[in-house]
């Protein structure tokens, strides 16, 4: 996967390039699409991942197939880790 890094559209904060790009190497990364026709007309989806540090990372990207931008990245708050834990649970108890 090849992200593009170029004037990213948000601070990123307490995060790293390279931590976001791990939230979407997670193997246990939840991916949503979106269901508000708001965000459905510029293909926006949504990733959950954590990091190797443990980090967790919601981010709203694009992509064409190939090439992914990121457009917003922070770290989890209380309700996206628990859905992020309840969904991982769910994929090791198949």
């Amino acid at each position: 996967m090849e992200f593009d890094w170029n004037n990213p559209p948000f601070e990123l904060g307490s995060l790293t390039q390279r931590e976001i790009e791990e939230s979407f190497e997670d193997a246990f990364a939840v991916r949503l699409m979106p269901d508000s026709p708001r965000f459905g007309v510029q293909a926006r989806f949504f990733n959950l991942g954590m990091t190797a540090g443990g980090i967790g990372i919601v981010s709203v990207y694009r992509t064409n197939g190939r090439l992914v931008r990121v457009l917003l990245a922070r770290p989890f708050d209380p309700e996206e880790r628990f859905f992020y834990q309840r969904k991982m649970g769910q994929n090791l108890a198949q």
